[in-house]
C-alpha cells in the first residue's frame, strides 16, 4: 500500500466511473484559495515541492487497488482498471515563497481526467496546510522587526510530519533555527534549544542545575530562569555565568509571566552584573500578535521562540481552498453554485509591484511590464528541473515582502490586495455561464437555483 491510498473515497469512486466510461481525455484542475482568512494580508505559497515529489512517484499498485476494493466492498477485479495508473501529466505552479492572494491559482494540474482527479486530496492537504503555516510564520518575522525567531513547535504540532513541515516553513520565511533535530539535520537549519523545567526540578537547587548544565556544555548556554521565581532565577543565572566567565553567546530564557516587565528587570540585573552580552530569549505561547506587542512596548528581548500557536496556525488553521475542474477535453467548464462559482479554463497570474495582480487566461500575453507567477514545474510526470532549494524560496519571499503594500504587511487589521480579472477571462466566464444556464432551460441567462422552470416560480 502506497501514498496513493491517502485520498478521499470519492476520488476513487469518480476515477472508477471515468475509467468505465472511457473518460480519459485531458483535464485541467486549478487549486486556489477562495478568500484569505481574517487577519491575513497575504499568503505565502508553500507545499509545491512535496506535492511534486508525490506526483513523481504516483502509481496505483495492485495492493493499492486491493485496498480501494476493500474500502468499497467490491471485488478486486472491479478495481483492476486502476492498476498501473501513473501520473504523466503537467503541473504549473507558483514557486514556494511567493506571496499570493485570494482567487489566484497556486498550481494547475493538466492530465488525463482519472489521474488528475485521484491526486486532488493529497495536493490540497499539502498546499493548504503548508501555506497556512508559512503565512503565520511569515507574520512572526514581520512582527519581530529583525530580531531572530526560532521554531519550538514540534511537540505541539499535529504529528511528526506536521512538525517537520513547520520547521521547514520557518526556514523558508527566515527563522533563525528550529528545535527539531531531524528537520535541522535534513534541511541544513540551525538546531537550537535550551532546557526544560524538569531539568531544573531534578536537581536539589536551581544553582546546582545551572552549574551542572554549564559543566556539560562548554560553549554558550541558555539557562531557563522561571521554574520557581523569575527574579531569583535571573540573579542565580547571572552569578553562575559571571563566575564561570560564560557571558558571550549565552542567554537566559523567560517562558511565563509578564514577559515585557520581566525582560526589563532581567536586562537591568544582567547589565549590573557586567553581562550586557547575555541575551534574553522569550517563549511561552508567542505568535505574531504577542511579538508585535512586546516589540512595540520596547521590551529588551533579543530572540523570540514560537511554538504551539505558530506550528498549528492557531488563529487561521485552515484555508478555504478548492481544487476545481476548469477544462475537460478542450472544453472550458465552471461551477455556478452560489458563493462558490469558479472561473473556467487554465489560467496565469501576472504581477507588477505597485499594481494589482491580474488573473488571466493561460494563453494571454503578459500585460506590459508584468511577470507571470505560474511556471511549468512538471511535464509528462517528471520535474522540469531539480528540486527547489529552500534558500531560493526564502529569497523569493523576501523580495515579494519588500514589494508588498504596507497595509497588507500590518499585523493587526491588514488589508490584502485584490487581484483583477483580465477582459478575456471575464468575457469567457460570461459565455460559459450563459451556455450552462441555457442548457439548464433558461435561454435568457437567469440563474436557475433549483429544478423549477423559471416561468413557474
Amino acid at each position: 500500500m502506497s501514498e496513493v491510498t491517502t485520498t478521499d473515497l470519492y476520488e476513487v469512486t469518480m476515477a472508477m466511473s471515468y475509467l468505465s466510461e472511457g473518460m480519459r481525455a485531458e483535464a485541467t484542475f486549478s487549486l486556489f484559495v477562495r478568500d484569505l482568512p481574517p487577519g491575513r494580508g497575504f499568503l505565502v505559497a508553500a507545499g509545491l515541492e512535496p506535492s511534486l515529489d508525490y506526483l513523481a512517484r504516483f502509481e496505483v499498485t495492485a495492493e493499492d487497488a486491493r485496498v480501494f476494493a476493500e474500502a468499497l466492498h467490491r471485488p478486486p477485479v472491479d478495481l483492476a482498471p486502476m492498476v498501473g495508473l501513473r501520473f504523466d501529466g503537467e503541473v504549473r505552479g507558483v514557486p514556494e515563497g511567493r506571496l499570493v492572494f485570494a482567487g489566484e491559482p497556486l498550481l494547475e494540474v493538466t492530465a488525463p481526467l482519472p489521474q488528475a482527479q485521484l491526486v486532488e486530496t493529497y495536493l490540497l492537504s499539502q498546499v493548504c496546510h503548508q501555506t497556512a503555516v508559512a503565512s503565520k510564520a511569515a507574520r512572526c518575522v514581520l512582527a519581530a522587526r529583525g530580531r531572530p525567531v526560532v521554531d519550538f513547535s514540534l511537540r505541539r504540532n499535529h504529528g511528526p510530519q506536521a512538525g517537520f513541515q513547520a520547521a521547514r516553513l520557518g526556514g523558508l520565511v527566515g527563522f533563525a533555527g528550529t528545535s527539531n533535530v531531524d528537520a535541522a539535520v535534513r534541511l541544513g537549519l540551525a538546531a537550537l534549544g535550551t532546557m526544560a523545567h524538569s531539568y531544573i526540578e531534578s536537581f536539589p537547587s536551581e544553582e546546582e542545575a545551572f552549574r551542572a548544565f554549564a559543566r556539560t556544555h562548554t560553549g554558550p548556554v541558555t539557562l531557563l530562569v522561571d521554574t520557581y521565581d523569575t527574579d531569583r532565577g535571573v540573579a542565580t543565572a547571572a552569578r553562575v555565568l559571571a563566575e564561570l566567565r560564560r557571558g558571550p553567546g549565552c542567554a537566559i530564557r523567560l517562558d511565563s509571566g509578564d514577559l515585557a516587565e520581566l525582560a526589563r528587570r532581567s536586562r537591568t540585573r544582567l547589565d549590573a552584573a557586567g553581562l550586557s552580552d547575555v541575551q534574553i530569549v522569550a517563549s511561552g505561547g508567542l505568535d505574531e500578535y504577542a511579538i508585535d506587542g512586546l516589540v512595540r512596548s520596547g521590551a529588551p528581548i533579543d530572540v523570540f521562540a514560537v511554538g504551539t500557536r505558530v506550528g498549528v496556525a492557531a488563529d487561521a488553521p485552515y484555508l478555504d481552498a478548492a481544487y476545481k475542474l476548469v477544462a475537460y477535453d478542450g472544453r472550458p467548464v465552471m461551477k455556478l453554485s452560489s458563493a462558490k462559482a469558479t472561473a473556467p479554463a487554465a489560467k496565469q497570474v501576472y504581477r507588477r509591484p505597485g499594481q494589482p495582480d491580474v488573473i488571466a487566461l493561460r494563453d494571454e500575453a503578459a500585460p506590459p511590464l508584468m511577470e507571470p507567477l505560474l511556471g511549468p514545474v512538471m511535464r509528462n510526470g517528471h520535474r522540469t528541473g531539480p528540486p527547489d532549494a529552500l534558500n531560493a524560496a526564502h529569497s523569493r519571499f523576501e523580495a515579494d515582502l519588500v514589494a508588498l503594500a504596507p497595509e497588507a504587511r500590518r499585523i493587526r487589521a491588514p488589508w490584502p490586495p485584490a487581484p483583477t480579472t483580465s477582459e478575456r477571462l471575464s468575457r469567457l466566464t460570461g459565455e460559459v455561464r450563459k451556455r450552462l444556464l441555457s442548457q439548464m432551460g433558461d435561454p435568457h441567462g437567469r440563474r436557475v437555483m433549483d429544478g423549477t422552470p423559471p416561468g413557474d416560480r
